[in-house]
């Protein structure tokens, strides 16, 4: 596998301190911020997270205040002023995954819906966007339900080719949607390619790198003008948050941004900063376990009698294998497989597990099976992003392996 690391690289931290002069405060920074000096796992950990000055605690303080002592009228310490505007915690949080991300800036937000519906604002009436055309649901739904009612339209294409991208280009045309691999085909798409394409085009590439996390793929060291994440997966890593970040390093998009975050509220409590936080500090552990599990139960399913088709990143035989060996560090915790007997086994099999929890969401310590077709991408039933009736798709967790095979074979065998 590719060893991904950060490109094109810039003064992360001047870059850092210009934001938040506009950005509602002055983060503390704790000299772990620069990816060029510092691996993964150590900024992970340290980035954004200076030691308390005063009494040296080595966990960055949940600040819930909403308003901040000023030291005279219209100068408030170190930026501070309202908390929709800026939070010492989310600053932290902000700088940490902005660093992960190779990026100069973080956004965080209330969502991942909310993270991506800030983003797509700074469409205009009359706009087209190009997505794929196994977007997830979620997205899918926001981009044609909502923004199309603001006159923006979309396509959705095969971005595995990407020359596709030429034949839908309108003058319209502003953005390129991109997941990788994608939500829930697991479709590995390129992103340099796309990047190319689309920036020669005149436009903008946003990718959603929720599947992947910062760990496995680098977007915007590929190309990718802006990052998105659901932070209620991977990130916080634990089903017990709620979140989204966007980072970038395109300068009018951080001035859209940053109008847009305070603007508009969507942001993360503190404590929803703090819990995402302390998930990043595990990231990269806890990937390498999904990533083991994942391929274990991946040699498990494609030789089960019952299984049609095996979606997997890590599937050589699959159409992106090559591609990901490129751009992705590992395949990640994510399967997806098609069974003999349509719907109702494909019902049946969701509904007899005993390890894995009948849910939706993913990207936590726990393994989780769904029906996207009637759950999570219920939404686009009957358009061009429909997902066969007899898929299944699981977030593979990091419980014993044995345990996750077993339970599986067993709920097969029902």
């Amino acid at each position: 596998m590719s060893k991904i690391l950060c490109q094109n690289r810039k003064t992360f931290q001047i870059k850092v301190g210009e934001l938040m002069e506009t950005h509602g405060g002055d983060p503390l920074m704790s000299g772990f911020e620069d990816y060029e000096d510092f691996g993964f796992e150590t900024r992970a950990i340290r980035a954004g997270q200076p030691h308390d000055s005063r009494t040296g605690g080595v966990v960055t303080p949940i600040s819930l205040s909403t308003t901040f002592a000023q030291d005279a009228v219209g100068k408030p310490k170190f930026g501070y002023e309202y908390a929709r505007t800026g939070n010492p915690t989310r600053h932290a949080y902000e700088t940490c995954l902005a660093s992960l991300e190779c990026a100069q800036y973080g956004f965080a937000f209330s969502s991942g819906m909310a993270a991506e519906d800030s983003l797509l604002r700074f469409l205009q009436p009359g706009n087209k966007i190009i997505l794929g055309n196994d977007a997830y649901g979620g997205s899918f739904r926001l981009i044609d339900k909502i923004y199309g009612q603001n006159k923006i339209s979309n396509e959705a294409i095969d971005l595995s080719d990407p020359n596709s991208i030429k034949k839908a280009w309108t003058n319209e045309t502003k953005i390129v949607w991109l997941e990788t691999p994608t939500n829930p085909l697991l479709n590995v798409v390129d992103i340099q390619k796309i990047s190319d394409i689309t920036h020669e085009l005149g436009g903008l590439l946003i990718v959603d790198n929720t599947f992947a996390t910062p760990y496995l793929q680098k977007p915007i060291s590929l190309g990718a003008d802006a990052v998105v994440h659901s932070a209620t997966k991977y990130l916080g890593g634990h089903s017990d948050v709620v979140g989204g970040f966007v980072a970038t390093n395109n300068e009018k998009l951080v001035e859209h941004l940053s109008f847009t975050q305070n603007a508009v509220g969507a942001v993360p409590s503190p404590f929803d900063c703090y819990l995402v936080l302390r998930g990043i500090k595990t990231l990269a552990v806890r990937m390498d376990r999904h990533c083991e599990n994942a391929k274990a139960i991946v040699s498990m399913l494609s030789e089960h009698p019952k299984i049609k088709q095996v979606f997997y990143p890590g599937i050589e035989s699959s159409k992106g294998y090559e591609i990901a060996i490129e751009q992705m560090s590992n395949f990640g915790g994510m399967v997806s497989f098609t069974v003999s007997g349509g719907l109702a086994m494909a019902e049946k099999v969701a509904a007899s597990t005993k390890v894995f929890t009948l849910a939706e969401s993913l990207g936590a310590v726990e393994s989780l099976i769904e029906h996207p077709g009637i759950m999570t991408h219920a939404s686009v039933a009957g358009s061009a992003l429909e997902v066969p009736e007899d898929l299944i798709r699981i977030s593979v967790g990091i419980e014993s392996i044995e345990d996750l095979v077993e339970d599986l074979e067993q709920a097969l065998a029902i």
